[in-house]
């Protein structure tokens, strides 16, 4: 706690930890309508498109001024944008193929006059390569004033357009339908996008900006299927993982904290697609798992009510071999042991044969009878 209070009693660490939580709350915001519009590229295509803004903002201002960096960087941002939507609608080439293009296109002119800045030499000039990784220790206490201004701003508009955002991001041609402006809605969202990726220059840079958009929203998307807890849990992820981001690099000398904020965020990813109830790789496992065991232990059940139906006798003891015959394949004595334990079946003598010996339980009747009608409805069930 002492280290923890010596981290938080700096100033500098507080505004930065401040900057991280709002700017990841905001990508979190803003990415899960990007990942629900199958637009995950569309933030990686107006972050890497930011860089030659960065290089033109310092050009124009003749310095290193954050506000005409910054201008520049929403200016070729908001080109980029309508560049992308302009090659969907003017040609044949889909979405993804339109970002890919957008994308190198306009890092590749930002990389040259990268080159060209800092080829003039000056110290100014030498900063600018920060806003490739960004550089948290940079941002300023009036920096977070206009994080703030934009995030409140975006969730006002949010709220505002909710059910038209909504609407846009799961059915757009729906939306079309009923009169909306979608183009126009689509068009906010990405101008929403790209301010978030303006004020984030500084702290993770054109190059992993991406990340801040994409990762919360992709673990959010893990734990819920309403749009208002995923936009909720998206926004709280973020923050999390900008926050807890930005003490860990204090806490640590070396390590930038644009890189470390994306690593947590990717840590949540991870920890989501293996955990997240439900939609979870392990959790989807144990649940194929138990259905397998379900299915089996079926056919079990039924095996042996079979053979009790064919020989009149409800307490008929059957012969394990005959579940082996039955069943195609040897039961797994594992399976049997625990239809015993759930008091389905029990093993049973039959002298004078020495070898195993099973019948049904009352339990074990009715669910051998439930599993034959589950069954039969299946089979009749329209095709």
């Amino acid at each position: 706690m002492t280290a923890l209070g010596d981290l938080l009693g700096s100033h500098v660490v507080r505004t930065v930890l401040t900057g991280a939580a709002l700017l990841g709350a905001l990508s979190g915001m803003l990415g899960a309508f990007a990942v629900l519009r199958r637009q995950s590229l569309l933030g990686d295509a107006l972050s890497h498109a930011a860089l030659p803004g960065v290089c033109l903002g310092f050009l124009i201002a003749g310095g290193r001024d954050l506000g005409a960096i910054l201008a520049g960087a929403f200016f070729t941002g908001a080109l980029a944008a309508l560049a992308m939507m302009l090659i969907v609608r003017r040609t044949t080439l889909k979405t993804d193929a339109a970002l890919g293009i957008v994308l190198s296109v306009f890092f590749a002119v930002g990389v040259v006059m990268l080159t060209h800045v800092q080829a003039q030499g000056g110290a100014a000039s030498a900063g600018l390569g920060s806003f490739l990784f960004g550089q948290a220790a940079a941002i300023l206490q009036s920096d977070l004033w206009i994080m703030g201004g934009v995030g409140l701003a975006a969730l006002l508009l949010t709220l505002a357009f909710w059910k038209e955002f909504k609407l846009v991001s799961f059915d757009a041609d729906f939306a079309r339908a009923q009169g909306l402006p979608v183009l126009a809605l689509e068009a906010a969202l990405t101008v929403m996008v790209a301010l978030a990726i303006v004020v984030g220059l500084q702290l993770a840079g054109v190059v992993l900006m991406v990340a801040l958009l994409i990762a919360p929203a992709a673990a959010a998307r893990q734990w819920t299927g309403g749009l208002g807890a995923m936009v909720a849990l998206s926004a709280a992820i973020g923050a999390t993982s900008g926050a807890a981001g930005a003490l860990v690099s204090a806490a640590t000398r070396g390590l930038a904290t644009g890189p470390v904020v994306v690593l947590i965020a990717t840590a949540a990813v991870v920890f989501s697609l293996l955990l997240a109830p439900g939609r979870g790789v392990i959790w989807r496992a144990r649940a194929a798992r138990r259905a397998r065991a379900r299915i089996g232990d079926g056919r079990i059940l039924t095996a042996l009510q079979g053979f009790a139906d064919a020989h009149r006798d409800a307490g008929y003891r059957s012969e394990q071999g005959m579940l082996e015959a039955a069943l195609g394949v040897p039961p797994p004595a594992g399976r049997l042991a625990a239809l015993a334990r759930r008091g389905l079946i029990r093993p049973v003598a039959h002298p004078p044969e020495t070898t195993p010996h099973w019948e049904l339980t009352e339990a074990g009747r009715a669910e051998a009878a439930a599993v034959s009608g589950e069954d039969a409805t299946a089979r009749e069930a329209p095709r």
